[in-house]
């Protein structure tokens, strides 16, 4: 026979029902008001012990706590009170007191420094390397960025590249500023912003930089990705770190693995660590059908570097790098060939640059023991931090352009020291061109431009370094440049004439000489075409191809054909100077 209900406000038979605990009412009352980290955990471990009575209503139970025993309810200040007066004498309550409310001000404040994460906002004009002499249809895109000491804003370089507009947006803002790009620094993908409106900077603090963190260390991911407007936030671990390959600058510098999603439009955007310290900033991540969830991290001593090179120059001058090509020399043969001894440990030098300054003072074949006292492996590592190694490369990166460094090397069994001057690489194939239009020369329906990059991309796509030419490419992966002034020139096109018929299938060809004359850069062609007198151009290409034009036939066609094709210049404004 089933009991009848308990009809409500009637007391428990059970004595102990009737009274409630006032050992755990003492408990629960008497504690202060949580900080907002802990507030947040009982938030959660309230909505996780949710329980459902018999009379269909749903009540939170501490964790721990028994069915018979008292229950603290987490809720609003406004709440509070109804909830105990439903009880109708349930509880005595001139004695339990009840507990202090959370702030709820401090809780949305568990992470203050998200205030100094910015939205930035950016139209695009990207320049035509097919078409020179035009840019291409503007595009606007946003990404994320964060306030630094000075008045100023740092974000990624690709956010910003090409812009013709930044703009910039607080957190909690309707009002977008006008920015202003200080500096670019296209390896390390760093932009360094300002807004000169006062009112942007009311209320603001700016972010402090944290150590380098250890593997396994928690990083929290902020900033503005797709998928909605407001602040996002994504959280991991640091699960690597070592010389990354930076995709927007082609160099490789030291970087950070994390775990946490990188999505589109968190570029930018400052990774904090549990005390809330920038360690990091958000700039690309690995998409592949095999990988899931790999983001990775400009570190602090990048971001640091690039800050204090645009305070020591007024401009940013890049990381310097040390101009040779290394071998391994882990293989004993080897080692005994070269001289080594046991004692000895280090890599051999291949090649060196040319246009570097250690040119002048080492040679292929030596053996690099150490760099600024630090002695290099024969894997070419150094030691990094406790349990941990990277290459020797990284230790270049922490030098400014000009700065000296003491390499000590092995030549035909002897130690020898050298002071040597550091510099950026010239490469015969540059990265990128500054940001700068690309330059270019027309006569006779022939389009000259140098070939860099951003120009194969253009040509061939984002897989250019499979689909473009196989010469272009061996240029691109192993030639070196002889001087700081060479450029590698090509035939781009030929814009369809009379004049010059027969030449139409001409295209992205290397040109080697112009009448017999070495060609060295786009500048020095243009000079010598328009200062001719000979009656014929001859220009050598590669494959042992060759073009020949009338002189003053190609120059009277060349007016022409830039009318036909509404291209206002014969060469770009760089070469004109």
């Amino acid at each position: 026979m089933d009991k009848p209900a308990r009809k409500r406000g009637r007391k428990a038979k059970n004595a102990t029902d009737a009274e409630p605990n006032p050992n755990s009412t003492t408990t629960a009352t008497t504690s202060t008001a949580p900080a907002a980290e802990t507030v947040v955990a009982s938030l959660n471990a309230a909505s996780d012990t949710t329980t459902t009575d018999r009379r269909g209503s749903k009540r939170r139970r501490k964790a721990g706590k028994g069915k018979d025993d008292d229950v603290a309810i987490v809720t609003s200040p406004e709440r509070r009170t109804s909830r105990y007066s439903e009880h109708n004498g349930d509880y005595d309550v001139t004695t339990v007191v009840p507990e202090v409310p959370p702030r709820w001000e401090s809780v949305g404040k568990v992470v203050p420094s998200m205030d100094a994460v910015v939205k930035v906002f950016c139209v695009h004009t990207e320049p035509n390397f097919s078409l020179p002499w035009q840019r291409k249809r503007q595009y606007s895109s946003s990404s994320s960025g964060f306030i630094i000491g000075g008045r100023r804003v740092l974000t990624n370089a690709h956010s910003v590249e090409h812009h013709t507009q930044v703009k910039v947006k607080k957190r909690g803002s309707d009002t977008k500023y006008l920015a202003t790009v200080l500096a670019i620094g296209t390896e390390c993908d760093i932009a360094m912003l300002t807004v000169s409106d006062n009112e942007f900077w009311e209320g603001i603090s700016p972010l402090e930089f944290g150590d380098l963190p250890a593997l396994q260390d928690a990083v929290t991911v902020v900033g503005y990705p797709i998928g909605g407007d407001t602040i996002s936030v994504t959280s991991g671990v640091v699960s690597r770190i070592e010389i990354l390959s930076y995709v927007h600058g082609s160099t490789e510098l030291l970087g950070l693995q994390i775990d946490a999603a990188i999505n589109s439009g968190n570029s930018g955007g400052p990774a904090f660590n549990d005390k809330g310290e920038c360690v990091g900033i958000a700039f690309q991540s690995l998409k592949h059908e095999d990988a899931e969830n790999i983001g990775y991290v400009i570190p602090t001593p990048v971001i640091t570097h690039f800050i204090r090179d645009y305070e020591k120059n007024g401009e940013y001058t890049g990381f310097p790098i040390l101009g040779v090509e290394w071998q391994k020399m882990e293989n004993p043969d080897l080692r005994m060939s070269m001289g080594m001894g046991n004692e000895h440990k280090g890599v051999r030098i291949k090649r060196i640059e040319p246009t570097a300054p250690e040119s002048n003072v080492l040679s292929p074949s030596d053996i690099i023991l150490s760099f600024d006292g630090v002695n290099v492996a024969n894997d070419g590592t150094v030691p990094f931090r406790h349990g941990e190694r990277i290459g020797f490369s990284y230790l270049v990166s922490q030098k400014y352009t000009g700065d000296k460094a003491l390499v000590k090397i092995l030549r035909n069994s002897k130690i020898h020291e050298f002071n040597i001057k550091l510099a950026t690489h010239k490469r015969l194939i540059p990265a990128h061109i500054g940001g700068k239009p690309p330059s270019y020369y027309i006569i006779a329906g022939f389009v000259f431009t140098a070939v860099s990059v951003p120009y194969l991309r253009s040509e061939y796509g984002k897989d250019y370094d499979f689909d473009a030419p196989v010469k272009l490419l061996d240029k691109h992966l192993h030639a070196m440049a002889e001087s700081v002034d060479e450029q590698l020139l090509v035939v781009s096109q030929v814009l369809v004439a009379d004049i010059n018929i027969g030449y139409e299938e001409i295209v992205n060809t290397q040109v080697i000489a112009f009448n017999n004359k070495p060609v060295k850069n786009l500048k020095s062609l243009a000079d010598m075409v328009e200062s001719c007198n000979e009656e014929f151009l001859k220009f050598d290409l590669e494959y042992e191809q060759i073009v020949v034009l009338r002189t003053k036939t190609a120059k009277k066609a060349t007016r022409d054909i830039l009318l036909t094709h509404c291209i206002p210049s014969a060469m770009s404004d760089d070469l004109r100077s």
